[in-house]
């Protein structure tokens, strides 16, 4: 579910950039998706710098591969991003046209995502996506089989998708058949993927309802506060006869020579909640950067560890920071946008944020970004933004915003030119002097030869020697160095606009 971008490139040293794409992802957070900027081989710079594009206009830099909002169905809204540096390598732009809770729609700018339909690679194209993948089982028949079927959340546009069966999340087959016969006497756990949307990998399902090892995880990605608490959860089932020994969570550990870490209550701050039946939850007590991984639930069992491979539960940790678009130093009259930066889409949060260490009174409810249109010099000072959430909250670090005012500018270059003039009549009377100094000491009857003669300059009256300019600046010129970006994005900002003598609430 993405689109290829440009091909690899080699600048003095091998730099891979290669099939930057647009991937875009369903959640749960009622009807939208997200977005994310992926790249099939590895940056040089690490962490990367992403720039966003939103209708080919720069929205942000970022180091987080995430879009940091989660998106709903725009009309004639595209994204697009690159990577620093190369940003004539962006990835074909990505429109998302329709969100529901089985499906959505995506326009890619060029049609390789539609090689089905046979179309030109620069033309663009639409297809539908699945929000989910499942098995589905119909009872047993005469000869003691069920008959399990992979479908979709909704209809696939591409009629030659094929399925991948798995078998105690080991890959069985790849066939273009959805149905697969299985005995009823079967202990293993069934599960398919279709291809093009192998991160939809579909629930493990038993031959037999729940007479079989099996783990689902819930949700598949969580973003959450650095310092904050979280919940990731996984639902499993075992066989009627067969009692689990053991449950636990892990912890895999990419580049490196074990491949995941068990973790236990006391040393890594967490608890595990078994309450519930068929149920097992992990709770971070306070969230830390290195936190940020994949985690797996599995099983132990009196005859060995019934694994649960990936896809596990992915947690992304995240803090705040103050970004400023243009630039921290501006000049009366831009525009200027803070956004509150996380590293990953939160869901309901209402952002804070303060001017000067005192809160500004804005008039939504959640204010990733800050919109200063016009910006003046009373908009100048600190600023950082603050999330709470029950009786915990974390904040960014104050940024400053800078406002040159537009007088000031000119003050600054007619002081420059008055001290430029200043020292050019400095060096034009030392040269007098020095002419005058060597026409005194010169005999009147001998003539030199290869020396530059000077014509005596008579003296003027005092009141003629020197001649100066007044230079005056009228500071209510009306016409400004900038204008006023008249370009505003679609998301819901908040707009600040500060009154001459008043203090900001």
């Amino acid at each position: 579910m993405f689109l290829a971008g440009a091909g690899c490139i080699f600048v003095g040293f091998i730099l891979c950039v290669s099939d930057l794409q647009l991937k875009v992802f369903p959640t749960t957070e009622g009807q939208t998706v997200t977005l994310m900027c992926s790249t099939s081989c590895p940056l040089t710079e690490k962490p990367a710098a992403y720039i966003w594009y939103k209708n080919r206009e720069f929205l942000y830099e970022d180091w987080s591969p995430w879009y940091q909002e989660l998106v709903s169905s725009e009309e004639a809204v595209r994204y697009s991003c690159a990577i620093k540096g190369y940003e004539d390598l962006r990835a074909p732009a990505v429109s998302v046209d329709s969100v529901t809770a089985t499906c959505f729609s995506v326009t890619y700018a060029k049609g390789t995502m539609c090689s089905y339909k046979h179309t030109s690679v620069d033309e663009s194209c639409s297809i539908t996506h699945p929000t989910e993948t499942h098995v589905q089982r119909t009872p047993p028949d005469t000869s003691g089989h069920v008959r399990l079927t992979c479908n979709t959340s909704c209809v696939m546009t591409d009629p030659l998708t094929s399925v991948t069966w798995y078998k105690n999340r080991q890959i069985q087959r790849t066939e273009e058949k959805k149905q697969l016969l299985v005995p009823i006497t079967s202990a293993d756990s069934f599960s398919c993927t279709v291809k093009g949307h192998e991160y939809l990998h579909s629930a493990d399902i038993c031959a037999e309802e729940k007479n079989c090892w099996s783990v689902n995880h819930v949700s598949r990605r969580v973003c959450a506060l650095k310092g904050f608490s979280v919940n990731i959860s996984a639902q499993y089932s075992h066989p009627d006869y067969q009692q689990p020994e053991s449950k636990f969570w892990c912890k895999v550990k990419r580049n490196s020579e074990e491949e995941s870490e068990q973790l236990s209550e006391e040393a890594h701050n967490v608890t595990y909640y078994d309450n519930t039946k068929n149920k097992h939850i992990l709770m971070f007590k306070y969230l830390k950067q290195t936190d940020s991984a994949e985690y797996i639930f599995r099983i132990k069992a009196e005859d060995g560890i019934k694994q649960s491979y990936s896809p596990g539960v992915t947690l992304f940790v995240t803090d705040l920071k103050v970004q400023i678009t243009p630039s921290a130093v501006v000049t009366e009259g831009q525009t200027v946008r803070l956004t509150c930066s996380t590293s990953c889409p939160l869901t309901d949060t209402a952002y804070i944020w303060y001017f000067n260490s005192r809160p500004l009174n804005l008039s939504h409810s959640q204010n990733k970004h800050l919109l200063l249109d016009p910006v003046s010099s009373q908009h100048a000072g600190r600023y950082y933004c603050s999330v709470r959430k029950g009786t915990k909250s974390i904040r960014a670090n104050e940024k400053t915003l800078t406002v040159q005012s537009i007088t000031g500018k000119w003050e600054a270059a007619a002081a420059g030119v008055s001290a430029a003039l200043l020292a050019l009549i400095l060096v034009m009377v030392f040269l007098w002097i020095r002419k005058k100094k060597l026409s005194r000491q010169a005999p009147t009857n001998t003539t030199f030869d290869n020396l530059e003669q000077y014509d005596v300059i008579a003296a003027q009256p005092a009141e003629e020697e020197l001649h100066y300019s007044d230079v005056h600046f009228s500071k209510n010129n009306p016409d400004p160095l900038y204008s006023v970006l008249q370009n505003k994005e679609q998301v819901p900002y908040a707009e600040v606009n500060f009154r001459t003598n008043t203090t900001p609430e």
